[in-house]
């Protein structure tokens, strides 16, 4: 009996022991022993846990900074870092990707560009036909300005469309970005040709007051060849202007350097001239204010007082004289404005007999 208790004093002991040293016992041991029927012989029932193994010969007992290391949180730590030095690579990969992308839109967005339909329009030809004027501005942010100087079959630039169209904003985005502003359509117009046929102040303002982005001298080059040229009918802007009768267009264009006693192409009739032929007093009045020639002659000799003798006009005829018009100014058939008003006799009071005069000067006759 002793020797049956002590041997059993010393199980318990070396049992606890064991426990002490390798703290091995989790639990789950006790879980699965718990699970077992009731009334099981214990014999049989399986060890809360198994017995700590000693250090195998020749390795050394793991230490306390060794387990440490071994724990879920430096396991995660460790992963993550690795997970980030791939991903690096990832993320270069997606930016090249990216830039493919962008770099292949904006192919397909050029050629898009490049389209020209059958009549010679391009995109943003057909954009401002179309009053589209977002796709209009974004072409002209994105194309060259050679691509932007592109003439149709009738030979209309974007430019000519546009100021046709009165799109006024359309317009100042073409000018600032420097194209050509002299191109000539089917007709031989200029942009600001049609501006002043249209009678759009805003858009001959903007043709004429532009802002120079590189080289200042161009652009004046451009602005004065604008002002001078003649379409195929041989009309500058200052003669379009008289014609419509638009007193600020004529202004503006003096203003900006039109010469105001500037011939046209076909009978070389300066705007005074033309102003007359339209019967339209408040036009002559406003040349003649702002330094029209009132005796320029045409290519066949005729003064601006010739047309209004000749057109029976006596209250242009009137200003004309009152303006210190010559009435004694021969045209090539050598006739002067008293031959023309042969017969009308409110002009012939008007107008000096040729044949008497004082100190050389003629006499005019009055009532």
């Amino acid at each position: 009996m002793a020797s049956s208790r002590g041997e059993r004093e010393a199980r318990a002991a070396g049992s606890c022991s064991s426990l002490e040293d390798g703290q091995c016992d989790s639990g789950l041991g006790s879980l699965r022993s718990l699970q077992g029927p009731l009334g099981e012989d214990q014999g049989q029932s399986q060890p809360l846990s198994p017995a700590p193994r000693g250090p195998s010969p020749g390795k050394e007992a793991p230490t306390e900074a060794d387990e440490r290391l071994d724990s879920s949180y430096g396991s995660a730590s460790l992963v993550e870092a690795l997970a980030a030095l791939e991903e690096v690579p990832k993320e270069e990969e997606e930016e090249e990707a990216e830039e493919e992308e962008g770099e292949r839109l904006r192919q397909q967005l050029l050629e898009t560009f490049a389209f020209v339909s059958e009549e010679g329009d391009t995109l943003l030809h057909l954009a401002i036909i179309h009053c589209v004027p977002y796709i209009a501005l974004c072409c002209i942010a994105e194309l060259p300005v050679e691509a932007l100087e592109i003439q149709n079959d009738l030979f209309q630039t974007p430019l000519h469309l546009s100021v046709y169209l009165e799109q006024s904003l359309v317009v100042q985005a073409l000018v600032l970005k420097g194209v050509n502003t002299a191109l000539q359509d089917r007709s031989g117009n200029t942009p600001l040709h049609l501006a002043c046929e249209q009678q759009s102040l805003e858009c001959t303002q903007m043709l004429l007051i532009q802002e120079p982005t590189t080289d200042n001298n161009r652009v004046a080059r451009n602005s004065l060849q604008d002002l001078q040229l003649q379409n195929w009918q041989g009309l500058t802007c200052l003669h379009i202007s008289t014609l419509k009768g638009n007193l600020q267009l004529m202004t503006l264009l003096v203003k900006n350097g039109a010469d105001i006693n500037v011939q046209d192409g076909t009978s070389g009739k300066t705007p005074l001239h033309l102003a007359v032929e339209n019967h339209d007093e408040i036009a002559v009045k406003h040349l003649l204010q702002m330094g029209a020639q009132v005796d320029a002659q045409m290519y066949n000799g005729c003064t601006p007082l010739h047309l209004a003798v000749g057109r029976k006009d006596t209250t242009i005829a009137a200003v004309l004289c009152h303006s210190g018009a010559d009435t004694l100014l021969r045209n090539m058939e050598d006739e002067t404005a008293q031959d023309l008003a042969d017969g009308n006799d409110d002009i012939l009071t008007l107008l000096p007999f040729d044949d008497l005069k004082i100190s050389g000067k003629p006499v005019v006759c009055s009532s």
